[in-house]
């Protein structure tokens, strides 16, 4: 009897299928796939949109059907084949990704040269040829002759501001800092003491482990002179394991980063901003008398990136040391995935304005659709708004 509840079942959901396909033949399948395919790209693209995607489905965790369990001995034996087989499947696929870091090192040597001309650009060390300057706008977004007219007159009157006031900014100012402000996972990590820091960030570079070692990479900031550290470069470096774990080897989906280590900030006297010092009245308890107290304690700060939570040997962590590791991961993989690679576009914002499209994007549909339905609520006779307002129990949030 189960057996043809089953296929019942089978046949209703092909049903089901057969009717969406017809809905999207009527109303353009091609056109809705494409949109659809384009839509998945954008969105795999967005960090923030990935996040929160598996987020979503880490709390889709399934539960078991019981098949397994009532599955005869000899057939689990080849259930247990399968498992084995998943196993090696794992360790095929950590090999992939060992691959993978070895091409990324290898590309990483071809981006460096253009990626230092940027930095002698943004540091006014190599000044750019008309050539190189010279930026041809899409078809799509040429200006109109009376707009390309009034920017003319601007540009001709800010360049006579210009010649009056004599200066001549080198490079492109605050490149590095700009971008942070422009970025909202490395801006929630700004404070206000942080920028006159930052003005004088001129690179971020990524180096990959060397060639028969183990996987990591660094994060290296290149700072010219300043009056609040003397070291000029801070490093980040990510240790990362491309292996099964021996003990849940299902586990495995890609390199993960085991640890990071971040490096001494040699402070100027007076003007460490990850420390300030505040002062307590205390009471003494037999005589009553008051007295201030001055200590130093920690102080939020970016350059507390550079000193991360030590994993002990162990791996064990307490919650706020695994939450700050696990955001910290988070913004070394987006620093060298996305910012690094593509700093200029951050700077502009052309970056954040591809990310605000596609939320516009969702948030219009998600509009379109709840005007859908209060029209539908207008237009039903049998409507009864107190239905809504008292939903069955199963409907009710726990």
């Amino acid at each position: 009897m189960a057996d043809i509840d089953n296929k019942d079942q089978a046949e209703l959901d092909m049903a089901d299928m057969e009717d969406v396909e017809e809905v999207e033949d009527e109303e353009g399948g091609e056109d809705v796939n494409s949109k659809a395919r384009q839509l998945t790209a954008q969105m795999m693209q967005n960090p923030q949109i990935l996040a929160a995607l598996q987020e979503r489905l880490d709390g889709l965790v399934g539960s078991p059907s019981g098949y397994m369990e009532s599955l005869p001995k000899v057939v689990k034996r080849r259930v247990n084949a399968l498992k084995n087989l998943q196993v090696k499947c794992a360790q095929i696929e950590a090999k992939f990704y060992e691959e993978v870091h070895e091409l990324e090192r290898k590309y990483a040597a071809l981006y460096q040269p253009l990626f230092d001309k940027r930095s002698d650009i943004v540091k006014a060390a190599y000044e750019p040829t008309d050539e190189e300057c010279e930026w041809k706008a899409d078809e799509e977004e040429e200006l109109t002759v009376s707009k390309q007219e009034e920017m003319k007159e601007k540009a001709k009157v800010d360049e006579e501001k210009k010649d009056e006031e004599k200066e001549d900014p080198k490079g492109i100012p605050e490149f590095w800092l700009t971008v942070f402000k422009n970025v909202d996972l490395l801006s929630d990590m700004l404070q206000e003491h942080d920028e006159p820091i930052l003005k004088h960030l001129q690179d971020i570079k990524v180096k990959f482990s060397d060639p028969g070692q183990p996987m990591s990479f660094t994060l290296e900031f290149y700072f010219e002179t300043n009056d609040f550290f003397t070291n000029q470069v801070l490093t980040k470096t990510y240790k990362m394991r491309s292996e099964p774990d021996e003990t849940d080897p299902f586990s495995f989906d890609g390199p993960e980063i085991m640890s990071c280590t971040g490096c001494q900030i040699d402070w100027t006297k007076g003007k460490n901003v990850t420390l300030k010092t505040i002062k307590k009245k205390q009471k003494h308890k037999g005589r009553g008398t008051v007295r201030t107290v001055t200590k130093t304690v920690p102080n939020d700060s970016f350059f507390n990136f550079f000193s991360p939570p030590e994993v002990p040997e162990s791996g064990e962590l307490d919650e706020d040391s695994e939450a700050v590791l696990a955001a910290d991961f988070e913004i070394g993989h987006f620093l060298r995935e996305r910012i690094v690679p593509r700093a200029v576009l951050y700077f502009t914002g052309e970056a954040i304005e591809d990310d605000d499209d596609d939320y516009d994007e969702e948030g219009e549909e998600a509009d379109d659709e709840e005007g859908e339905e209060e029209a539908d609520e207008d237009n039903d006779p049998e409507y009864d708004p107190k239905k809504d307002a008292n939903p069955p129990a199963e409907c009710k949030q726990q």
